[in-house]
């Protein structure tokens, strides 16, 4: 088992009782962390400074698609 992944109970069977988000939500926060750090570099090196336009614009459109997928699974 690499980092977690792959055999065992998933934490939504186990009872675990918390909010469940799901591997998906996992993915989308992954994603938003790389967006992140994009921009704080963008901003900091500032010949790098399209990288950090180009990272907040993918960072703003991941938020929304996370909250558009969120929203279509709690209608299911």
């Amino acid at each position: 088992m690499l980092l977690g992944w792959g055999g065992g109970v998933p934490a939504a069977r186990a009872g675990g009782g918390g909010p469940i988000y799901g591997q998906h939500m996992n993915i989308i926060i992954g994603i938003l962390i790389v967006w992140a750090v994009l921009a704080v570099l963008g901003f900091v090196i500032k010949g790098l400074l399209w990288l950090a336009v180009i990272a907040l614009v993918l960072f703003a459109a991941t938020v929304l698609w996370g909250m558009l997928k969120r929203g279509a699974s709690s209608r299911s």
